[in-house]
């Protein structure tokens, strides 16, 4: 049993499916809240206040790609993981619920021990951020935020979507340093999450483009790392 009944919205337009996601979680201890539609989700992510947001993609009045976008658009909802569940298991379909703001993506059809694997993965590295102390990355030409999830770059405050910015925050705590991208895999999605090696290079493109293409450095064959200036 979880200890405070993690809330989770379940977003879909198929009945057995909420069921069966409802079903399946409700015995593990969670408090399941269901939308059958992304209007629905955002509706309903304001008044329940989820710690996941479980969401179909394929959904009519609202799909689920415009409702992450909004979602992460909303400062009041902007940090709620959200975790695609879909049939189109084509690595297109993957790579633009990331640019859409997701944080994870399972495809269809449900297994339950897989899904509530990665549920509690995530939710293990949502508490592990939550109980660290408050942390600022001061680095003159940009701060980052750990305790506001906020970026100050060049005169502005940004607000990045949660994934991109703790893979910049991962980077920017060893300045100088290769991250492989088994070990950016690991300690930004966590070992128990299946992810294609597109997915890093999305992230990163997105923080390069808010960023001035500043910062984040490829090391061919390698990995990433973080870095002030190109060297």
């Amino acid at each position: 049993m979880l200890k405070g009944q993690p809330r989770i919205l379940v977003v879909d337009d198929e009945m057995d499916i909420l069921e069966l996601i409802r079903h399946s979680l409700s015995k593990e201890g969670f408090e399941v809240h269901i939308a059958a539609n992304g209007a629905q989700a955002l509706e309903q992510s304001t008044k329940v206040k989820p710690e996941i947001i479980l969401m179909d993609v394929m959904m009519p009045i609202m799909d689920g790609m415009e409702a992450c976008r909004q979602l992460k658009e909303n400062p009041e909802t902007k940090h709620i993981p959200v975790v695609f569940l879909t049939a189109r298991n084509e690595e297109f379909a993957e790579l633009a619920g990331f640019e859409a703001g997701a944080d994870d993506y399972i495809a269809k059809p449900i297994r339950p021990r897989v899904l509530l694997s990665r549920i509690k993965a995530i939710l293990r590295r949502r508490n592990a951020i939550q109980i660290e102390e408050p942390e600022v990355f001061d680095f003159g030409i940009i701060k980052i935020d750990r305790e506001r999830f906020v970026v100050e770059f060049d005169g502005k405050t940004l607000q990045f979507p949660r994934k991109e910015f703790e893979l910049l925050s991962f980077l920017a705590s060893r300045p100088g340093r290769v991250f492989s991208r088994d070990e950016i895999l690991e300690n930004v999605w966590g070992n128990e999450v299946l992810v294609v090696d597109r997915t890093i290079d999305v992230h990163v493109r997105k923080i390069r483009e808010k960023l001035n293409e500043k910062f984040i450095y490829t090391v061919k064959g390698v990995g990433y790392k973080f870095e002030l200036e190109a060297q």
